[in-house]
């Protein structure tokens, strides 16, 4: 009679434990996130923790902070200064950083490319495939061009043979591709497993912490876009990326959701050719291409990801709706906060937008929810309902209140700049921004503030220009 194998229960979305199945898990209160997993063995952890065992390492004792010899941040660069943004000023020692996004979209291409631009540099890296052979690599290599020999792969999914290399060889940085693929004989449970992969990004992360290894780790995606597993693996890594982007276009952006060593807000843009993965050092110039001139419900305003601007162009569609309810539409930006700023325009500005179907959606992409874009949503929404185009050469930005108030945004300085360097020549903004802001020469500044005082930024409606 074969032995029945134990299991257990596991939250998808924080790794609680539980003997039996719950509807909501008594951790994070999620509901219907427990998968039955086998249970795991005994004898966890063996492979890296035999290798500690007998020694002083085994056993630590707590110490105080003073104690501690601070040799600040070690940073290296990556090769690519999108990526190193991303990162925070590039990767960390020692640090583990996990790289998730959809299949195809250019994770393993990314990190190759990386890899041959450090190796470059001097740096020894390791390159740990589990879903593809050394001949597979080396035909999607060739397309990036000739490797250094300090660049070094290895083909191998047994974890415990993967944690031995990684002793004796001690690279500067190891790429694991991907974690998923990551199996322990000492644990029970089929590779991609949570069971599986929550010890295996353990064991990495104890070995990354004692030999300052750098880790990159590539994690698949559920249909959802979060990366499979338990999401106690992000809370383990120190660094959580996203690649974004649709896998049939050129363009992706790498976002940071998580990172113990920088902001989180800033974003890295890149191309995919036929070479590989090129970087856009002008993000603005990417959204901005192809905009139409002279057409009504199109507007440029300007976003921030971290410390980096960003212009985008708002374009919103309103016509009669032939239906009782209006539709509501929006790409890229919040569904609800588009709504609530076309309730306002019909109280504050007389306009039956309950009348009307509206569509708005932000070129490029790229999905923002910061309040600047409010005075833009606002004026394309105004420029297509008159059927009014806004001057191409204006920027706008601002965020309005329900009292139809146009408030005050931070970094106003910086998005005037980047807006002159891409050629605009007006701008509308609070006016309550005009205090501390210095105009660049050619810049005219048009300060608001309520959206009463729209009215004289659109131009003549089409039905008066004939």
């Amino acid at each position: 009679m074969a032995k029945k194998i134990k299991t257990v229960f596991f939250c998808s979305s924080c790794g609680h434990e539980s003997a039996k199945w719950l509807g909501q898990c008594p951790a994070c209160r999620e509901w219907n996130t427990m998968v039955e997993a086998p249970a795991p063995a005994a004898a966890a952890g063996a492979a890296y923790g035999a290798a500690r065992s007998g020694t002083a390492a085994a056993y630590r004792k707590p110490v105080p902070l003073s104690a501690v010899e601070d040799t600040g941040e070690e940073r290296f660069s990556t090769g690519f200064s999108e990526l190193d943004r991303v990162l925070g000023g590039g990767a960390v020692a020692g640090s583990m950083i996990l790289l998730g996004g959809d299949p195809g979209i250019g994770k393993s291409t990314i990190l190759l490319q990386a890899a041959r631009s450090m190796a470059a540099a001097g740096l020894e890296i390791l390159y740990i495939s589990g879903e593809e052979s050394l001949r597979q690599i080396k035909m999607r290599a060739k397309r990036i061009g000739e490797t250094s020999d300090r660049l070094r792969f290895l083909c191998e999914t047994d974890l415990d043979a993967v944690t031995a290399v990684l002793q004796e060889e001690k690279p500067a940085l190891a790429i694991i591709d991907s974690i998923q693929t990551m199996y322990s004989a000492q644990v029970q449970g089929s590779p991609g497993s949570i069971t599986q992969i929550r010890e295996a990004t353990g064991i990495l992360l104890r070995l990354a912490k004692d030999t300052a290894i750098t880790f990159f780790l590539v994690g698949h995606v559920t249909k959802e876009g979060s990366v499979a597993g338990p999401r106690v693996l992000e809370h383990m890594v120190d660094a959580v990326l996203y690649f974004e982007g649709d896998r049939y276009a050129s363009y992706r952006i790498l976002r940071s959701v998580k990172n113990r060593f920088g902001s989180t807000n800033e974003i890295g843009i890149f191309e995919m050719r036929g070479s590989g993965l090129t970087q856009v050092p002008n993000p603005s110039e990417f959204f901005l291409s192809g905009r139409p001139h002279d057409a009504g419900g199109s507007v440029v305003t300007c976003s921030m990801e971290g410390t980096r601007p960003l212009l985008l162009e708002v374009q919103a569609l309103v016509c009669r709706t032939n239906y009782g309810y209006p539709r509501r539409q929006s790409t890229g930006t919040d569904y609800n906060r588009v709504s609530l700023l076309m309730a306002v325009i019909e109280k504050r500005l007389g306009i039956p937008m309950s009348s009307f179907d509206a569509y708005i959606n932000l070129a490029g992409g790229i999905r923002q929810t910061e309040p600047a874009l409010d005075l833009g949503i606002v004026l394309a929404i105004l420029s297509s309902f008159r059927n009014a185009p806004v001057d191409d050469h204006m920027i706008v930005f601002g965020e309005v209140g329900l009292s139809g108030e146009v408030r005050a945004v931070s970094m106003a300085q910086a998005r005037v700049q980047e807006a002159h360097k891409m050629g605009f020549t007006s701008c509308v903004l609070p006016h309550s921004c005009m205090r501390r802001l210095e105009a660049p020469e050619g810049m005219r500044l048009i300060p608001v503030r309520s959206l009463a005082e729209l009215g004289e930024v659109l131009g003549p409606a089409e039905k008066e220009k004939n």
